[in-house]
């Protein structure tokens, strides 16, 4: 076994001693490797250091460079294989028209992809209201994008999703958002001792921003009750239905205390019992 193994050794050997131009271009093969590597851990260390913007938008251009330097990459690792690329391009675009709309969503979300790390609509670390569901971008690929639900499972959406729906970016020009909580009290209620109610509850919250402050309003006079309106600002975006349901805790126990009524839809019937007592009575 040793013997067999060891005369297939001297066969490789052999062969690589004589075949200086294989081992020319391995090595090659093998210093571009090794250079792009470098490369792409300075320009990322660089970009993460020196640029002074958010976050997601050095995970972009980041992105963008790494797809660059990789493409860039390739071409020459075929052009020392002695790949002829502008023959590859020229069957790769026969074949992309042969194809036709069999590959169309993979280009479209390449293309999405491409937008996105460009214009930074949607940046890592963003959060975003989709058909419904709410979520935090973790990571941007140049076909699909990674986002993190609030019940914490991974979803993986191809970018053409996220630019062919409507959208809702929660913190596109910044990290806070504002947020509505509405409220009814019944008709018998001091409003200004409601409004006081509802307004110091939220300024005793710490996730709730100081400034801007939170307001109440008054907002409508509904069938069953007079309806409020607390709106607030805060940077726990992803978890305000949590901070929301403390409000509303709270400002329950506070409307217990001071004797304000929370009231349910109320309906009030009139009867006519004397028009048909009378008419009985004819019969």
């Amino acid at each position: 076994m040793n013997q067999k193994i060891s005369t297939m050794f001297d066969k490789f050997v052999h062969t690589l001693q004589h075949n200086d131009f294989f081992i020319k271009k391995f090595v090659i093969i093998l210093l571009l490797s090794v250079l792009t590597w470098f490369v792409l851990r300075v320009a990322k260390k660089s970009i993460f250091t020196f640029l002074k913007i958010d976050s997601g938008r050095k995970f972009a251009f980041f992105q963008i460079a790494k797809y660059f330097f990789l493409v860039f990459y390739s071409i020459i690792v075929l052009q020392v294989i002695g790949i002829n690329v502008s023959v590859i391009l020229a069957s790769s675009a026969a074949l992309l028209v042969g194809l036709g709309l069999g590959i169309q969503h993979l280009f479209g979300d390449l293309v999405a992809g491409f937008i996105i790390l460009v214009d930074a609509t949607v940046k890592v670390g963003d959060i975003i209201e989709l058909e419904g569901m709410i979520s935090r971008v973790k990571v941007i690929n140049l076909r699909t994008t990674t986002v993190e639900t609030r019940d914490q499972k991974y979803i993986i959406l191809p970018n053409s999703t996220l630019t062919n729906n409507k959208l809702i970016n929660w913190t596109h020009s910044g990290i806070t958002s504002r947020f509505e909580i509405d409220l009814g009290v019944d008709y018998g209620s001091d409003i200004h001792l409601v409004m006081k109610i509802i307004k110091n509850v939220a300024a005793s919250k710490s996730e709730i921003l100081k400034d801007p402050e939170p307001f109440v309003r008054l907002v409508d006079f509904g069938d069953s009750a007079i309806k409020f309106q607390l709106f607030f600002w805060t940077e726990k975006v992803f978890r305000v239905e949590g901070i929301k349901s403390e409000i509303r805790i709270q400002i329950f126990d506070e409307f217990q205390k001071n004797g304000i009524i929370i009231p349910f839809p109320q309906r009030t019937v009139h009867l006519n019992t004397v028009g048909d007592a009378k008419q009985t009575k004819e019969d």
